[in-house]
């Protein structure tokens, strides 16, 4: 039974039509700070889940404060891992969180972060073998967050890299996961082959312009990947709305960067 209770959910994260995926990380505040565009959390959301974005993802601390607002509802995913700038290393995730704690706050899925490369990896690994056990117990989707990170990661957007990932996220048993974009749809087409599951680009730091972040998010999708998630392009953006709407054009409607943002940003 937890198979159907899985599937249910991720229709609540993922486009049923589509099988792709928009998704606005908003786990920020740990990892870098209360910064621009998250100081009120239940507006940040409303505006997301107008723009018809399928999910959000945030610490459990905030989803009471931060989650359901006023507007349209929303796919919600509990992130359980952190790390802070202020540590020694950024790159050494810990587990925070667990799938029962998501259970009882009504989490549609998980997410956990995993740097290969980084000091702590082996302890990172073993906290993602673990949740994946619960996980499917319960019938939980788990999006894995995974890059290559760490003092020996010369190039985190090398192709073999990213690929190894991938692949590490689905010999795993993540139902998603989530990495780098390589910079051109061929590069991250052997990403998405050398994975067996579906393959979400992630967004990174703040783009100087919409379309070279919407360059990239279509790229992603030539390629074969499901979607983004994408944080700071989204929460930072001066109308989020609109911004989503266009990830939405895209990831949902098949259109190319030029034709979204003429059609949803205007």
């Amino acid at each position: 039974m937890s198979e159907i209770g899985k599937r249910i959910r991720m229709d609540r994260i993922m486009d049923r039509n589509t099988q792709r995926t928009v998704i606005i990380p908003l786990d920020h505040g740990v990892s870098i700070g209360p910064v621009l565009g998250l100081l009120d959390m239940k507006s940040i959301v409303d505006k997301i889940a107008e723009g018809g974005a399928n999910a959000v993802l945030e610490h459990k601390g905030i989803i009471a404060t931060g989650y359901r607002g006023f507007g349209k509802d929303i796919g919600l995913i509990l992130h359980l891992s952190a790390s802070t700038n202020l540590g020694p290393d950024p790159n050494s995730k810990v587990q925070v969180a667990y799938v029962e704690e998501a259970i009882r706050l009504g989490a549609d899925a998980v997410s956990l972060h995993v740097n290969l490369g980084s000091e702590n990896e082996a302890e990172q690994l073993s906290s993602f073998g673990s949740t994946v056990k619960i996980c499917q117990e319960w019938g939980i989707p788990l999006l894995a967050m995974i890059y290559p990170r760490g003092p020996n990661i010369k190039d985190p957007f090398d192709v073999d890299l990213v690929k190894y990932c991938a692949r590490v996220g689905a010999e795993l048993g993540a139902d998603i996961v989530k990495t780098n974009y390589t910079g051109d749809p061929d590069s991250f087409k052997e990403v998405v082959k050398s994975c067996t599951v579906p393959v979400v680009m992630a967004g990174g730091p703040k783009t100087d312009s919409d379309k070279d972040f919407c360059e990239m998010v279509y790229g992603s999708i030539l390629a074969g990947g499901a979607g983004v998630a994408a944080g700071r392009n989204v929460f930072q953006h001066k109308d989020p709305t609109k911004m989503v709407r266009v990830l939405c054009g895209i990831i949902h409607e098949n259109l190319d960067p030029k034709t979204s943002l003429s059609k949803y940003m205007t």
